[in-house]
Protein backbone atom coordinates (compact mmCIF):
# COMPACT_ATOMS: atom_id res chain seq x y z
CA UNK A 1 0.00 0.00 0.00
CA UNK A 2 2.91 2.37 -0.11
CA UNK A 3 3.18 4.56 -3.18
CA UNK A 4 5.91 4.52 -5.56
CA UNK A 5 6.05 8.03 -5.73
CA UNK A 6 5.71 11.21 -3.76
CA UNK A 7 4.77 14.65 -5.57
CA UNK A 8 4.44 17.48 -3.64
CA UNK A 9 1.48 19.68 -5.37
CA UNK A 10 0.62 23.38 -4.31
CA UNK A 11 -3.01 22.24 -4.55
CA UNK A 12 -5.17 18.85 -5.54
CA UNK A 13 -7.05 19.43 -8.65
CA UNK A 14 -11.34 18.93 -7.93
CA UNK A 15 -13.75 18.15 -10.11
CA UNK A 16 -16.55 20.41 -10.84
CA UNK A 17 -18.61 18.92 -7.87
CA UNK A 18 -15.34 19.41 -5.20
CA UNK A 19 -13.89 15.69 -5.52
CA UNK A 20 -10.18 14.89 -6.34
CA UNK A 21 -9.67 14.86 -10.41
CA UNK A 22 -7.47 12.02 -10.44
CA UNK A 23 -7.21 12.28 -14.03
CA UNK A 24 -6.25 16.14 -14.03
CA UNK A 25 -3.04 14.37 -11.42
CA UNK A 26 0.44 14.58 -12.82
CA UNK A 27 2.61 12.03 -14.07
CA UNK A 28 5.92 11.47 -11.74
CA UNK A 29 8.56 13.12 -13.66
CA UNK A 30 11.43 15.62 -12.39
CA UNK A 31 11.82 14.88 -8.70
CA UNK A 32 10.59 11.74 -7.79
CA UNK A 33 10.65 10.79 -4.07
CA UNK A 34 11.23 6.96 -3.49
CA UNK A 35 11.01 7.40 0.39
CA UNK A 36 14.78 7.20 0.76
CA UNK A 37 16.31 10.35 2.63
CA UNK A 38 18.05 12.65 0.18
CA UNK A 39 21.49 12.79 0.96
CA UNK A 40 23.69 14.59 -1.22
CA UNK A 41 26.57 13.44 -2.97
CA UNK A 42 30.05 14.70 -1.97
CA UNK A 43 33.71 14.79 -3.66
CA UNK A 44 34.12 14.08 -7.57
CA UNK A 45 32.98 10.83 -8.13
CA UNK A 46 29.65 11.05 -6.67
CA UNK A 47 28.71 14.80 -7.94
CA UNK A 48 29.89 13.54 -11.47
CA UNK A 49 28.07 10.01 -11.01
CA UNK A 50 25.08 12.33 -9.78
CA UNK A 51 25.17 14.27 -13.17
CA UNK A 52 24.98 11.38 -15.46
CA UNK A 53 22.20 9.69 -13.54
CA UNK A 54 20.14 12.74 -13.56
CA UNK A 55 20.72 13.23 -17.51
CA UNK A 56 19.60 9.36 -18.23
CA UNK A 57 17.09 8.88 -15.77
CA UNK A 58 15.38 12.77 -16.14
CA UNK A 59 15.52 13.78 -12.90
CA UNK A 60 16.33 17.17 -11.55
CA UNK A 61 17.99 15.68 -8.22
CA UNK A 62 19.65 11.94 -7.16
CA UNK A 63 21.03 11.30 -3.43
CA UNK A 64 23.51 8.96 -3.22
CA UNK A 65 21.13 6.22 -1.80
CA UNK A 66 18.94 6.25 -4.24
CA UNK A 67 18.45 3.30 -6.45
CA UNK A 68 18.20 3.19 -9.82
CA UNK A 69 15.72 0.98 -10.41
CA UNK A 70 13.33 2.56 -8.34
CA UNK A 71 13.61 5.98 -10.12
CA UNK A 72 12.80 4.42 -13.28
CA UNK A 73 15.46 2.60 -14.42
CA UNK A 74 15.87 -0.31 -17.03
CA UNK A 75 17.85 -2.50 -19.32
CA UNK A 76 18.29 0.06 -21.87
CA UNK A 77 18.65 3.02 -19.61
CA UNK A 78 21.34 1.15 -17.61
CA UNK A 79 23.19 0.40 -20.76
CA UNK A 80 23.09 4.13 -21.43
CA UNK A 81 24.75 4.59 -17.98
CA UNK A 82 27.29 2.23 -18.50
CA UNK A 83 28.61 4.28 -22.19
CA UNK A 84 28.19 7.55 -19.84
CA UNK A 85 30.35 5.93 -16.86
CA UNK A 86 32.83 4.90 -19.71
CA UNK A 87 33.05 8.11 -21.77
CA UNK A 88 33.47 10.00 -17.90
CA UNK A 89 35.82 8.03 -16.07
CA UNK A 90 37.64 5.70 -18.63
CA UNK A 91 36.34 3.05 -16.53
CA UNK A 92 34.35 -0.16 -18.08
CA UNK A 93 31.73 -1.40 -15.94
CA UNK A 94 29.37 -4.42 -16.81
CA UNK A 95 25.77 -4.17 -16.57
CA UNK A 96 25.26 -7.15 -14.17
CA UNK A 97 27.30 -4.39 -11.88
CA UNK A 98 24.64 -2.20 -11.72
CA UNK A 99 22.02 -4.84 -10.19
CA UNK A 100 24.99 -5.39 -7.71
CA UNK A 101 25.61 -1.77 -6.92
CA UNK A 102 22.36 0.17 -7.95
CA UNK A 103 23.26 3.41 -5.70
CA UNK A 104 25.07 5.92 -6.56
CA UNK A 105 27.88 5.61 -2.80
CA UNK A 106 28.05 1.67 -4.01
CA UNK A 107 29.24 2.55 -7.24
CA UNK A 108 31.36 5.39 -6.63
CA UNK A 109 33.18 2.96 -4.24
CA UNK A 110 32.74 0.28 -7.33
CA UNK A 111 34.33 2.82 -9.88
CA UNK A 112 37.05 4.13 -7.39
CA UNK A 113 37.96 0.84 -7.00
CA UNK A 114 38.61 -0.20 -11.09
CA UNK A 115 41.23 0.11 -13.32
CA UNK A 116 41.36 2.26 -16.13
CA UNK A 117 39.84 0.95 -19.77
CA UNK A 118 40.55 4.05 -21.71
CA UNK A 119 37.43 5.67 -23.77
CA UNK A 120 37.98 5.83 -27.64
CA UNK A 121 35.81 8.32 -29.55
CA UNK A 122 34.45 6.99 -33.25
CA UNK A 123 36.60 8.50 -35.65
CA UNK A 124 34.81 10.92 -38.13
CA UNK A 125 35.98 10.37 -41.71
CA UNK A 126 37.44 12.03 -44.60
CA UNK A 127 34.79 12.66 -47.10
CA UNK A 128 37.24 12.80 -49.52
CA UNK A 129 38.08 9.73 -49.33
CA UNK A 130 35.34 8.00 -50.09
CA UNK A 131 34.12 10.57 -52.41
CA UNK A 132 33.05 9.30 -55.98
CA UNK A 133 33.04 10.34 -59.24
CA UNK A 134 31.85 13.57 -59.70
CA UNK A 135 31.33 14.50 -55.88
CA UNK A 136 27.75 14.47 -55.31
CA UNK A 137 28.18 11.62 -53.15
CA UNK A 138 30.28 9.20 -51.39
CA UNK A 139 30.30 5.89 -51.09
CA UNK A 140 30.60 3.54 -47.71
CA UNK A 141 30.33 0.21 -46.15
CA UNK A 142 27.47 -0.83 -44.52
CA UNK A 143 26.37 -1.75 -41.16
CA UNK A 144 25.82 -5.07 -40.30
CA UNK A 145 22.52 -4.58 -39.64
CA UNK A 146 21.84 -2.79 -42.86
CA UNK A 147 22.98 -5.55 -44.96
CA UNK A 148 21.11 -8.36 -43.49
CA UNK A 149 18.28 -5.84 -44.48
CA UNK A 150 19.52 -5.22 -48.17
CA UNK A 151 19.54 -8.96 -48.49
CA UNK A 152 15.80 -8.91 -47.50
CA UNK A 153 14.63 -6.80 -49.60
CA UNK A 154 16.98 -8.41 -52.55
CA UNK A 155 14.71 -11.26 -51.99
CA UNK A 156 11.76 -9.26 -52.79
CA UNK A 157 7.99 -9.57 -51.44
CA UNK A 158 8.37 -7.58 -48.50
CA UNK A 159 6.25 -4.69 -49.65
CA UNK A 160 5.60 -2.32 -46.55
CA UNK A 161 7.04 -5.02 -43.54
CA UNK A 162 10.00 -3.01 -43.09
CA UNK A 163 8.62 0.80 -43.30
CA UNK A 164 8.61 2.72 -40.15
CA UNK A 165 5.91 5.09 -40.39
CA UNK A 166 4.49 7.27 -37.47
CA UNK A 167 1.83 9.99 -37.14
CA UNK A 168 0.89 12.95 -34.77
CA UNK A 169 -2.27 15.08 -34.29
CA UNK A 170 -1.21 18.59 -34.29
CA UNK A 171 -2.99 21.47 -32.90
CA UNK A 172 -3.02 24.90 -33.54
CA UNK A 173 -1.64 27.47 -36.10
CA UNK A 174 0.75 26.10 -38.49
CA UNK A 175 3.21 27.68 -40.93
CA UNK A 176 3.66 25.32 -43.64
CA UNK A 177 6.68 26.87 -45.16
CA UNK A 178 8.57 26.75 -41.64
CA UNK A 179 7.05 23.00 -41.01
CA UNK A 180 9.04 22.13 -44.62
CA UNK A 181 12.06 24.13 -43.90
CA UNK A 182 12.45 22.28 -40.50
CA UNK A 183 11.92 19.16 -42.33
CA UNK A 184 15.09 20.58 -44.64
CA UNK A 185 17.14 21.56 -42.46
CA UNK A 186 16.48 17.57 -40.26
CA UNK A 187 17.76 16.28 -43.90
CA UNK A 188 20.91 18.56 -44.15
CA UNK A 189 21.48 17.47 -39.94
CA UNK A 190 21.31 13.42 -40.74
CA UNK A 191 23.46 12.20 -43.55
CA UNK A 192 21.31 8.67 -43.12
CA UNK A 193 18.13 10.58 -44.56
CA UNK A 194 19.94 11.91 -47.78
CA UNK A 195 21.52 7.80 -47.95
CA UNK A 196 20.27 5.06 -50.68
CA UNK A 197 22.15 1.71 -51.20
CA UNK A 198 23.57 -0.40 -53.81
CA UNK A 199 25.71 -3.55 -54.93
CA UNK A 200 29.34 -2.47 -55.42
CA UNK A 201 31.54 -5.45 -56.07
CA UNK A 202 28.91 -8.09 -55.21
CA UNK A 203 29.16 -5.65 -51.80
CA UNK A 204 26.50 -3.71 -50.44
CA UNK A 205 27.19 -0.14 -50.02
CA UNK A 206 25.49 2.64 -49.01
CA UNK A 207 25.90 6.23 -50.68
CA UNK A 208 25.57 9.27 -49.13
CA UNK A 209 24.14 11.95 -51.29
CA UNK A 210 25.23 16.09 -50.90
CA UNK A 211 21.86 17.03 -51.36
CA UNK A 212 18.17 15.22 -52.11
CA UNK A 213 15.33 16.29 -53.45
CA UNK A 214 12.22 16.44 -50.35
CA UNK A 215 8.92 18.31 -50.77
CA UNK A 216 6.53 18.07 -47.80
CA UNK A 217 3.52 16.93 -49.04
CA UNK A 218 -0.30 18.65 -47.62
CA UNK A 219 -3.51 17.98 -49.04
CA UNK A 220 -7.12 18.95 -46.77
CA UNK A 221 -9.42 16.06 -45.72
CA UNK A 222 -12.74 14.95 -43.88
CA UNK A 223 -11.01 13.76 -40.02
CA UNK A 224 -13.15 10.55 -41.29
CA UNK A 225 -11.19 9.67 -43.74
CA UNK A 226 -7.93 9.38 -42.08
CA UNK A 227 -7.98 5.42 -41.87
CA UNK A 228 -7.53 5.78 -45.61
CA UNK A 229 -5.47 8.65 -45.94
CA UNK A 230 -2.70 6.81 -43.65
CA UNK A 231 -2.78 3.67 -44.96
CA UNK A 232 -2.21 5.12 -48.66
CA UNK A 233 0.52 6.84 -47.26
CA UNK A 234 2.42 3.70 -46.43
CA UNK A 235 3.87 2.59 -49.36
CA UNK A 236 6.80 0.95 -50.59
CA UNK A 237 10.75 2.26 -51.06
CA UNK A 238 13.04 1.98 -53.59
CA UNK A 239 16.56 1.34 -51.39
CA UNK A 240 18.66 2.45 -54.76
CA UNK A 241 16.90 6.10 -54.39
CA UNK A 242 17.14 8.48 -51.58
CA UNK A 243 15.44 9.99 -49.63
CA UNK A 244 14.04 6.86 -47.88
CA UNK A 245 12.15 9.04 -45.75
CA UNK A 246 8.93 11.06 -46.96
CA UNK A 247 6.12 13.36 -44.84
CA UNK A 248 2.59 14.97 -45.00
CA UNK A 249 0.47 17.34 -43.71
CA UNK A 250 -3.50 16.96 -43.85
CA UNK A 251 -5.78 19.35 -42.74
CA UNK A 252 -8.71 17.48 -40.72
CA UNK A 253 -10.11 20.46 -39.48
CA UNK A 254 -9.74 24.46 -37.83
CA UNK A 255 -6.25 24.51 -36.33
CA UNK A 256 -6.14 20.26 -36.61
CA UNK A 257 -3.78 18.27 -38.38
CA UNK A 258 -2.24 15.17 -39.27
CA UNK A 259 1.78 14.96 -39.66
CA UNK A 260 2.83 11.28 -41.30
CA UNK A 261 5.97 10.40 -41.47
CA UNK A 262 7.34 7.27 -43.01
CA UNK A 263 11.32 5.67 -43.32
CA UNK A 264 12.97 2.64 -44.27
CA UNK A 265 14.00 0.36 -41.82
CA UNK A 266 17.74 0.85 -43.28
CA UNK A 267 17.98 3.94 -42.16
CA UNK A 268 16.24 4.36 -39.36
CA UNK A 269 14.73 2.43 -35.46
CA UNK A 270 12.61 3.54 -32.96
CA UNK A 271 14.91 5.35 -31.36
CA UNK A 272 15.69 7.63 -34.67
CA UNK A 273 12.02 8.02 -34.78
CA UNK A 274 11.88 10.07 -31.27
CA UNK A 275 15.07 11.84 -31.85
CA UNK A 276 14.34 13.10 -35.34
CA UNK A 277 10.71 14.04 -34.35
CA UNK A 278 12.38 15.61 -30.96
CA UNK A 279 14.21 17.77 -33.23
CA UNK A 280 11.74 18.77 -35.77
CA UNK A 281 9.91 20.41 -33.45
CA UNK A 282 13.45 22.48 -32.06
CA UNK A 283 13.76 23.31 -35.01
CA UNK A 284 11.04 24.51 -36.15
CA UNK A 285 10.79 26.74 -33.10
CA UNK A 286 14.02 28.21 -34.65
CA UNK A 287 16.21 26.77 -31.55
CA UNK A 288 19.68 25.81 -32.81
CA UNK A 289 21.26 22.17 -32.23
CA UNK A 290 24.28 21.54 -31.40
CA UNK A 291 26.40 19.87 -34.38
CA UNK A 292 26.76 16.34 -34.81
CA UNK A 293 30.52 15.13 -34.26
CA UNK A 294 30.02 12.15 -36.33
CA UNK A 295 27.41 10.35 -38.97
CA UNK A 296 26.17 6.92 -39.26
CA UNK A 297 28.84 6.58 -42.01
CA UNK A 298 31.47 6.84 -39.13
CA UNK A 299 29.65 4.17 -36.94
CA UNK A 300 29.30 2.02 -40.06
CA UNK A 301 32.82 1.57 -40.57
CA UNK A 302 33.97 1.61 -36.89
CA UNK A 303 31.61 -1.65 -36.76
CA UNK A 304 33.27 -3.05 -39.50
CA UNK A 305 36.53 -2.46 -37.72
CA UNK A 306 35.85 -4.10 -34.42
CA UNK A 307 33.67 -6.72 -35.85
CA UNK A 308 37.72 -9.03 -35.87
CA UNK A 309 38.32 -7.78 -32.57
CA UNK A 310 39.58 -9.73 -29.41
CA UNK A 311 36.13 -8.55 -27.55
CA UNK A 312 33.56 -9.34 -30.71
CA UNK A 313 35.49 -12.61 -30.81
CA UNK A 314 34.85 -13.40 -27.15
CA UNK A 315 31.14 -12.73 -27.86
CA UNK A 316 31.09 -15.17 -30.67
CA UNK A 317 31.93 -17.94 -28.66
CA UNK A 318 29.09 -17.28 -25.95
CA UNK A 319 26.49 -16.92 -28.45
CA UNK A 320 28.10 -20.10 -30.31
CA UNK A 321 28.08 -22.00 -26.82
CA UNK A 322 24.52 -20.83 -26.45
CA UNK A 323 23.66 -22.76 -29.59
CA UNK A 324 26.03 -25.31 -29.38
CA UNK A 325 23.19 -27.84 -29.54
CA UNK A 326 19.99 -28.66 -31.80
CA UNK A 327 17.71 -25.67 -31.98
CA UNK A 328 14.27 -25.97 -30.95
CA UNK A 329 11.81 -25.24 -33.88
CA UNK A 330 8.25 -23.45 -31.77
CA UNK A 331 5.35 -25.50 -32.86
CA UNK A 332 2.55 -23.27 -31.45
CA UNK A 333 -0.70 -24.46 -32.23
CA UNK A 334 -2.31 -23.22 -34.95
CA UNK A 335 -5.51 -23.29 -37.10
CA UNK A 336 -4.63 -23.34 -40.31
CA UNK A 337 -1.23 -24.82 -41.70
CA UNK A 338 1.59 -22.92 -42.18
CA UNK A 339 2.08 -21.68 -45.37
CA UNK A 340 5.33 -22.59 -47.39
CA UNK A 341 6.55 -19.31 -47.88
CA UNK A 342 6.19 -17.00 -45.59
CA UNK A 343 3.90 -14.02 -45.38
CA UNK A 344 3.94 -10.51 -44.06
CA UNK A 345 0.30 -9.83 -43.71
CA UNK A 346 -0.89 -9.70 -40.29
CA UNK A 347 -2.84 -7.74 -37.57
CA UNK A 348 -2.54 -5.68 -34.20
CA UNK A 349 -4.72 -6.64 -31.03
CA UNK A 350 -4.59 -3.91 -28.41
CA UNK A 351 -5.04 -4.37 -24.52
CA UNK A 352 -4.27 -2.48 -21.43
CA UNK A 353 -3.23 -3.63 -18.56
CA UNK A 354 -4.64 -2.83 -14.69
CA UNK A 355 -2.50 -0.58 -12.74
CA UNK A 356 -2.86 -2.84 -10.27
CA UNK A 357 -1.58 -5.71 -12.00
CA UNK A 358 1.70 -3.20 -13.14
CA UNK A 359 1.99 -2.59 -9.47
CA UNK A 360 1.81 -6.11 -8.96
CA UNK A 361 4.64 -6.86 -11.49
CA UNK A 362 6.50 -4.17 -10.34
CA UNK A 363 6.62 -5.74 -6.85
CA UNK A 364 7.64 -9.08 -8.10
CA UNK A 365 11.13 -7.42 -9.76
CA UNK A 366 11.75 -5.21 -7.05
CA UNK A 367 11.26 -8.41 -4.52
CA UNK A 368 13.77 -10.36 -6.83
CA UNK A 369 16.06 -7.72 -7.86
CA UNK A 370 14.88 -8.09 -11.44
CA UNK A 371 13.37 -5.23 -13.59
CA UNK A 372 9.61 -5.35 -15.52
CA UNK A 373 10.93 -6.59 -18.48
CA UNK A 374 12.53 -9.77 -16.91
CA UNK A 375 9.53 -10.37 -15.45
CA UNK A 376 7.34 -10.41 -18.36
CA UNK A 377 9.99 -12.03 -20.20
CA UNK A 378 10.09 -15.17 -18.00
CA UNK A 379 6.12 -14.99 -17.73
CA UNK A 380 5.98 -15.05 -21.55
CA UNK A 381 8.02 -17.99 -21.42
CA UNK A 382 5.70 -19.66 -19.42
CA UNK A 383 2.91 -18.79 -21.54
CA UNK A 384 4.48 -20.39 -24.68
CA UNK A 385 5.42 -23.52 -22.36
CA UNK A 386 1.49 -24.00 -21.57
CA UNK A 387 0.80 -23.26 -25.27
CA UNK A 388 3.53 -25.72 -27.15
CA UNK A 389 4.51 -28.01 -23.99
CA UNK A 390 8.32 -27.54 -25.09
CA UNK A 391 11.13 -26.62 -22.20
CA UNK A 392 13.52 -25.34 -24.47
CA UNK A 393 12.37 -21.98 -26.19
CA UNK A 394 13.84 -18.98 -28.04
CA UNK A 395 12.26 -16.03 -27.91
CA UNK A 396 13.61 -12.94 -30.07
CA UNK A 397 14.00 -9.61 -28.42
CA UNK A 398 15.76 -6.54 -29.53
CA UNK A 399 18.35 -4.00 -28.15
CA UNK A 400 18.82 -0.27 -28.71
CA UNK A 401 22.33 -1.38 -30.25
CA UNK A 402 24.08 1.52 -29.30
CA UNK A 403 26.68 0.60 -27.00
CA UNK A 404 29.02 3.92 -27.41
CA UNK A 405 28.31 7.20 -25.93
CA UNK A 406 28.59 8.95 -29.11
CA UNK A 407 25.86 6.96 -30.84
CA UNK A 408 22.98 8.66 -28.87
CA UNK A 409 21.81 11.13 -30.49
CA UNK A 410 22.42 9.72 -34.12
CA UNK A 411 19.64 8.89 -36.38
CA UNK A 412 20.59 5.30 -37.91
CA UNK A 413 19.58 1.83 -38.08
CA UNK A 414 21.53 0.93 -34.95
CA UNK A 415 18.66 -2.18 -33.95
CA UNK A 416 20.32 -5.97 -32.72
CA UNK A 417 18.46 -8.88 -32.06
CA UNK A 418 19.20 -10.84 -29.17
CA UNK A 419 18.14 -14.42 -29.20
CA UNK A 420 17.21 -15.20 -26.07
CA UNK A 421 17.44 -18.88 -25.16
CA UNK A 422 15.57 -20.00 -21.96
CA UNK A 423 14.52 -23.45 -20.26
CA UNK A 424 11.20 -23.09 -18.34
CA UNK A 425 10.66 -27.00 -17.25
CA UNK A 426 8.01 -27.67 -15.32
CA UNK A 427 9.58 -28.28 -11.94
CA UNK A 428 10.83 -25.09 -11.14
CA UNK A 429 9.52 -22.62 -9.74
CA UNK A 430 8.74 -19.30 -11.00
CA UNK A 431 11.11 -17.16 -8.54
CA UNK A 432 14.06 -19.40 -10.04
CA UNK A 433 13.23 -19.41 -13.45
CA UNK A 434 13.44 -15.45 -13.02
CA UNK A 435 16.77 -15.73 -11.92
CA UNK A 436 17.44 -17.84 -14.86
CA UNK A 437 15.73 -15.12 -17.24
CA UNK A 438 17.70 -12.49 -15.30
CA UNK A 439 21.04 -13.81 -15.41
CA UNK A 440 20.49 -15.02 -19.54
CA UNK A 441 19.38 -11.02 -20.23
CA UNK A 442 22.10 -9.76 -18.60
CA UNK A 443 24.79 -12.03 -20.72
CA UNK A 444 23.18 -11.17 -23.64
CA UNK A 445 23.28 -7.57 -23.13
CA UNK A 446 26.83 -7.56 -21.99
CA UNK A 447 27.51 -9.82 -25.46
CA UNK A 448 25.25 -8.04 -27.43
CA UNK A 449 27.73 -6.42 -29.92
CA UNK A 450 27.75 -9.41 -31.69
CA UNK A 451 25.16 -8.98 -34.19
CA UNK A 452 22.42 -11.15 -35.06
CA UNK A 453 23.30 -11.13 -38.94
CA UNK A 454 27.01 -12.83 -37.84
CA UNK A 455 25.04 -15.45 -35.73
CA UNK A 456 22.66 -16.51 -38.01
CA UNK A 457 26.20 -16.79 -40.59
CA UNK A 458 28.02 -19.01 -37.93
CA UNK A 459 25.10 -21.42 -37.24
CA UNK A 460 24.72 -22.10 -40.94
CA UNK A 461 20.84 -22.94 -40.61
CA UNK A 462 18.82 -24.75 -42.78
CA UNK A 463 16.70 -21.83 -44.61
CA UNK A 464 12.91 -22.76 -44.10
CA UNK A 465 11.03 -20.18 -46.41
CA UNK A 466 7.74 -20.67 -44.50
CA UNK A 467 9.96 -19.10 -40.88
CA UNK A 468 12.27 -17.11 -39.54
CA UNK A 469 15.71 -18.42 -39.15
CA UNK A 470 15.92 -18.66 -35.72
CA UNK A 471 12.68 -17.77 -33.43
CA UNK A 472 9.12 -17.63 -34.41
CA UNK A 473 8.29 -14.69 -31.68
CA UNK A 474 9.69 -11.24 -30.74
CA UNK A 475 8.85 -10.11 -27.17
CA UNK A 476 9.51 -6.02 -26.74
CA UNK A 477 9.13 -3.49 -23.71
CA UNK A 478 9.02 -0.34 -25.28
CA UNK A 479 10.70 2.22 -23.10
CA UNK A 480 10.49 4.68 -25.19
CA UNK A 481 8.41 6.61 -27.51
CA UNK A 482 7.44 10.26 -29.21
CA UNK A 483 5.81 12.03 -26.39
CA UNK A 484 3.08 14.15 -26.42
CA UNK A 485 4.71 17.96 -26.76
CA UNK A 486 3.48 21.28 -27.05
CA UNK A 487 6.10 24.61 -28.07
CA UNK A 488 4.16 27.87 -28.81
CA UNK A 489 1.07 28.10 -30.05
CA UNK A 490 1.39 23.99 -31.53
CA UNK A 491 0.16 20.56 -29.69
CA UNK A 492 2.11 17.51 -30.59
CA UNK A 493 0.04 14.48 -29.89
CA UNK A 494 0.95 11.01 -30.93
CA UNK A 495 -2.03 9.36 -33.28
CA UNK A 496 -2.88 5.30 -33.15
CA UNK A 497 -3.40 4.19 -36.64
CA UNK A 498 -3.17 0.61 -38.13
CA UNK A 499 -0.76 -0.96 -39.79
CA UNK A 500 -1.36 -4.59 -40.48
CA UNK A 501 2.27 -6.29 -41.30
CA UNK A 502 4.07 -8.78 -39.57
CA UNK A 503 7.80 -10.45 -39.76
CA UNK A 504 7.12 -12.94 -37.10
CA UNK A 505 4.23 -15.81 -36.35
CA UNK A 506 3.61 -13.03 -32.96
CA UNK A 507 4.81 -10.14 -31.86
CA UNK A 508 4.80 -8.58 -28.15
CA UNK A 509 5.04 -5.39 -28.04
CA UNK A 510 4.61 -3.80 -24.45
CA UNK A 511 4.33 0.13 -23.88
CA UNK A 512 4.72 2.18 -21.41
CA UNK A 513 2.10 4.70 -21.10
CA UNK A 514 0.34 6.91 -18.57
CA UNK A 515 -1.34 5.81 -15.99
CA UNK A 516 -3.87 6.85 -13.50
Amino acid sequence: MVPSYFIRLDKMPLSPNGKIDRKALPVPSGSINTGVKYVEPVGTTEKKLAQIWQEVLECEKVGVNDNFFELGGHSLKAAILVSRIHKEFNVQISLGEIFKAPTIRQFAEKIEGSGKNIYSSIVHLAEKDYQAPGGDFAVYPVSSAQKRLFILERMGNLGTTYNLPGVLTVEGDIDLKAFEKAFKKLIDRHEILRTSFELRNGEPVQRVHKQVDFKLGYKEADADKAKDIIKDFIREFDIGTAPLFRAELVKIGEKKHLLMFDMHHIISDGVTSVILVKEFIELYSQKDLAPLRIQYRDYAVWQNSILESEIIKKQMEYWQNIFSDDIPVLNLPTDYPRPSIQSYEGDRIRFALSKELVEGLRAVAANTGTTLYMVLMAAYNVLLYKYTGQEDIIVGSPTAGRPHADLENLAGMFVNTLALRNYPKGEKTFREFLEEVKSNVLNALENQEFQFEKLLELLDLKRDLSRNPLFDTLFVLQNMGVPETEVESLRFIPFEFENKVSNLTLHWRLLRTRMI
